[in-house]
C-alpha cells in the first residue's frame, strides 16, 4: 500500500508542475468481495490519467466520470458502486472522491517517512450515501499530529472513519550479480518493492545493469554494513559462488529480515549452513527461523524469470502469513 502512495505523490508532484489538478479516490468500505480491498488509491489528473487503480478495470471509468464535479467545484464526494449488478465482483465499493492538494508539510512528512522507514496511519472521513459533503477529507498520521491531503481538509468527528496502518515500503536485498538476480530485481521492482543490489566488485557490475534498482552496493562480505533490515526486508543470497555465500552469510548474522532465502540445492544449503554453524556456534534459532533454502515455490520454475517469480511469491506467502494452494481449493473468501 505505502509504494502506491509514494506512487500517487510523486505523479502528484509531475502534474503539479504542468499545472494539472488532481482528485484522489480511495476505497473506504466494502460490503462483500471485490479485486482489492479498502485502502486502495487512484489518482486522477484533469486530463484523464490516472496513476494507481481500485480494481481490476471495471470501477475505474466510472470514478473518473464522477470526479468531474470534484475538479469543478472543489467538494470531496462520495461514490458508490453496486457490482452485484454488474459484470465483475460481488460487492458494494464505497468511495471517497477528494482533491489531492498537498502541501509542503505533507510532502516534506511523507519524504521522511520514507527515508526513514517509519509506520504512519491514514485517516478518511466518509459516509455510506452518495453526494458532495465539504467535511469528508483523509489525513496522514505521523508522531500523532495530522496533515491533510489538502490545505482546507476538516476531519469530521461525526461521521465513521475509515483508519489505514501503513507500513514502510517492502525491501528486497538481493546479494549477487548474475542473469537471475537481474531478473529477480526487476520482477520485485514491477511488484513495488525498493530492491538494494549488493555485489563484489570484481563482478564488474553497476546499478544500470539492474533495472528497477534502488540502490547499488560495491562491498566485499568483510565490510559490508546493510542498514534498515527490518522486519519489512527480505534478503535473498544468489551469488553463485559457495565461498562467498558463506562469507556473506557471516556478513549478515545479525540481521532479523523477515526472510532470508538461499539460491541452490538443498544439499549445498546443508553443506553451508553446517559450515556457518562452524563459525557461529552461538547464533540463535531465530536467525535460522528465516532462512528459506532452496528459495522459492515449486511451481516448475525453470528459466530465470520463473524462478524469479518462484522467489517472490514466497517471499509473499512467508510476510503475508499463507500457505500457498491453488485459490480454487480455498474455502471461503480470497482476500481471507
Amino acid at each position: 500500500m505505502t509504494h502506491e502512495l509514494k506512487n500517487i505523490v510523486r505523479a502528484y508532484k509531475a502534474a503539479k508542475k504542468k499545472k494539472q489538478k488532481t482528485v484522489l479516490a480511495t476505497v473506504v468500505a466494502l460490503e462483500g468481495s471485490s479485486y482489492r480491498r479498502p485502502g486502495v488509491r487512484m489518482l486522477i489528473q484533469e486530463d484523464g490519467k490516472r496513476v494507481g487503480a481500485v480494481s481490476g478495470g471495471c470501477v475505474e471509468k466510472e470514478i473518473v466520470r464522477q470526479a468531474e464535479t470534484v475538479f469543478k467545484d472543489d467538494v470531496p464526494k462520495m461514490m458508490i458502486y453496486d457490482g452485484r449488478y454488474r459484470l465483475g465482483c460481488e460487492g458494494i465499493l464505497y468511495i471517497l472522491i477528494e482533491p489531492f492538494v498537498p502541501e509542503v508539510d505533507f510532502l516534506n512528512a511523507f519524504d521522511f517517512i520514507l527515508e526513514s522507514r517509519k509506520q504512519f496511519k491514514i485517516i478518511s472521513s466518509y459516509t455510506k450515501e452518495e453526494g458532495s459533503y465539504a467535511d469528508l477529507s483523509s489525513f496522514l498520521v505521523f508522531n500523532g499530529e495530522k496533515i491533510g491531503f489538502r490545505a482546507t481538509a476538516l476531519l469530521n468527528g461525526d461521521g465513521m472513519l475509515f483508519e489505514q496502518d501503513m507500513k514502510p515500503c517492502f525491501k528486497l536485498v538481493i546479494i549477487g550479480a548474475e542473469h537471475d538476480a537481474v531478473q529477480l530485481c526487476s520482477y520485485a521492482s514491477l511488484t513495488g518493492w525498493e530492491v538494494t543490489v549488493v555485489a563484489s566488485a570484481a563482478e564488474e557490475k553497476s546499478i544500470t545493469d539492474f533495472p528497477g534498482a534502488n540502490i547499488f552496493i560495491t562491498e566485499e562480505p568483510e565490510t559490508l554494513s546493510i542498514l534498515d533490515i527490518d522486519k519489512q526486508t527480505a534478503i535473498v543470497l544468489m551469488t553463485h559462488s559457495y565461498v562467498r555465500d558463506l562469507k556473506y552469510l557471516l556478513a549478515i548474522k545479525e540481521s532479523v529480515p523477515v526472510y532470508l532465502g538461499l539460491l541452490g540445492p538443498a544439499k549445498r544449503r546443508e553443506k553451508l549452513l553446517n559450515e556457518f554453524m562452524d563459525h557461529c556456534p552461538e547464533v540463535s534459532d531465530t536467525f535460522f527461523d528465516m532462512i528459506h533454502g532452496p528459495a522459492g515455490l515449486d511451481i516448475g520454475a525453470e528459466t530465470a524469470q520463473e524462478i524469479a517469480l518462484a522467489i517472490l511469491s514466497e517471499i509473499l506467502s512467508v510476510t503475508r502469513n499463507k500457505e500457498p494452494i491453488m485459490l480454487k481449493n480455498k474455502l471461503g473468501s480470497i482476500h481471507t
